[in-house]
């Protein structure tokens, strides 16, 4: 493999699955992989069910490592298939940014709006990194 062709960059998904739906998610996602064209190995402890799956690509050549469309619809559909199998997206790195549009499918409508109100309460005046976790009230969430 020539430099040129080196892979630059790589995106890690944080999803955690009961362990009786584990081999599921494996036998799944690796169909999803296969379909994207893309290197995805699992690369976690999955013995407590965490499957990091690193999804390698070809970064810009500048020093941008912004995922192309490809990965980010590759992890979006290992997130999903995640809460579809009542587990989570962030099985322990926290929702952040990239993360934040699946709450409402993954912990219901009442989970948010008691999120919201504890935020509210404890940071009134929305200093403490606002819009980083929740979309601000009556947005549209990823789907």
């Amino acid at each position: 493999m020539d430099q040129a062709d080196a892979l630059r960059a790589l995106q890690i998904t944080d999803i955690c699955v009961p362990l009786s739906r584990l081999a599921e998610f494996v036998e799944r996602s690796d169909i999803y992989v296969e379909e994207s064209g893309l290197i995805s190995p699992i690369v976690a402890h999955i013995g407590d069910g965490n499957v990091h799956r690193a999804i390698l690509f070809k970064g810009d050549e500048g020093n941008s490592t912004a995922p192309p469309h490809e990965v980010e619809e590759l992890a979006k559909k290992l997130a999903l298939l995640a809460i579809e199998l009542e587990g989570t997206c962030s099985g322990e790195h926290g929702i952040g940014l990239t993360k934040r549009g699946y709450l409402r499918r993954e912990m219901g409508e009442g989970t948010l709006k008691v999120m919201r109100r504890i935020k509210k309460e404890m940071d009134p005046l929305n200093l403490l990194n606002p819009g980083k976790i929740l979309f601000e009230e009556g947005t549209e969430e990823w789907k």
